[in-house]
């Protein structure tokens, strides 16, 4: 069963974390005023297990995520992809559309499955060999690149300890997803209504990239200043007002 890690009270609020985290990762949000929140740890990732299919695509976690949400007994709720997770959440919205009350990808990985072949391999190999020097290089190497250049020594140690967490096997099948499956895809199933934030200094998932996808399904984009990949916590301020905004919007239709 896959885990999560749960506080508060209120209108469901899910995160989903990208490819080098994990639930943890999302403290700045787990006290938010008004919302029961919960952080899972995907497939292979913190307690939860590997899916059943070695390939899978975003899909296979959408449906993971799917019985998470079964289990905590939430049927509909307002879900924040960030990263990989944003890929993942575009998934779960095509495939479950009336559980989603509000969605937000946040410095979204929109896949490499519409790239040419030569593309997809050399991000699947690139993910390879990076695993392949272990979590702790990885953490000493890329957990300051997740974040605003003079970012908070806490906020690096916050990404590198998440980063030392990771299971090779579950890295390396959430790679294989990032390499061949398409954010595209899964918002053209959907069709519905999302917002897309990315921090001003993402250098991994640059914000004119995450403004374009924005403007293609004509959806609102916000811009986070001070802010790199991992905006939730280089400016969880910012980050933690807008989701406060949804909750009021939220509760606002629930009374209308």
């Amino acid at each position: 069963m896959t885990g999560f890690r749960e506080q508060g009270t209120g209108t469901p609020l899910t995160l989903l974390h990208g490819i080098s985290s994990g639930a943890a990762s999302w403290h700045k949000q787990m006290r938010l005023t008004g919302f029961r929140v919960l952080a899972w740890d995907m497939p292979g990732y913190g307690e939860s297990p590997m899916l059943p299919v070695t390939h899978p695509d975003a899909g296979h976690y959408a449906e993971a995520l799917a019985a998470m949400l079964d289990r905590a007994g939430v049927e509909q709720t307002v879900l924040v992809g960030h990263s990989l997770g944003a890929l993942v959440a575009c998934a779960f919205a095509a495939k479950y559309p009336h559980r989603v009350r509000h969605m937000v990808l946040a410095d979204a990985a929109q896949g490499y499955g519409q790239s040419a072949v030569e593309q997809r391999a050399e991000v699947w190999r690139s993910r390879q060999q990076q695993m392949a020097l272990g979590a702790e290089h990885l953490a000493q190497t890329r957990a300051a690149k997740l974040l605003r250049p003079s970012a908070r020594e806490s906020d690096v140690s916050t990404v590198a300890a998440g980063m030392r967490k990771l299971h090779a096997e579950g890295y390396l099948a959430a790679a294989w997803m990032l390499a061949h499956d398409d954010i595209h895809g899964w918002l053209g199933q959907y069709g519905g209504a999302f917002e897309a934030w990315c921090g001003m200094q993402d250098a991994i998932t640059q914000p004119e990239r995450v403004q374009g996808l924005a403007l293609r399904y004509g959806m609102p984009f916000i811009a986070i200043p001070q802010a790199g990949h991992a905006s939730y916590l280089d400016n969880e301020t910012f980050f933690n007002q807008q989701l406060l905004r949804i909750g009021e919007e939220v509760r606002d239709e629930c009374t209308n």
